[in-house]
């Protein structure tokens, strides 16, 4: 099921997407699923699956958004460290 939301933006904004709705409006989805990614609300998995893509392509598309393919707390990095 999906559902339908709509927003409004200033026309400058759709510009940078040569005002093509649709690419303005799975652009802002795509980022929406990464920063979720990035607040460890949903895991990789899941962010390829709200975007209809691969774990793989989902993994590139972090990388595009500057965002680290792993998850770890500050606690875990320490709890790792001290392990090495």
């Amino acid at each position: 099921m999906t559902k339908q939301v709509v927003i409004e933006v200033p026309e400058e904004a759709m510009d940078l997407c040569d005002g093509d709705r649709e690419r303005f409006g799975r652009q802002i989805y795509e980022t929406a699923v990464v920063k979720w990614y990035d607040e460890g609300r949903i895991s990789s998995g899941k962010g390829a699956e709200l975007l209809s893509m691969s774990r793989d392509q989902f993994l590139k598309l972090l990388f595009q958004h500057g965002i680290s393919p792993f998850q770890y707390t500050a606690d875990e990095l320490k709890e790792e460290a001290n392990r090495g």
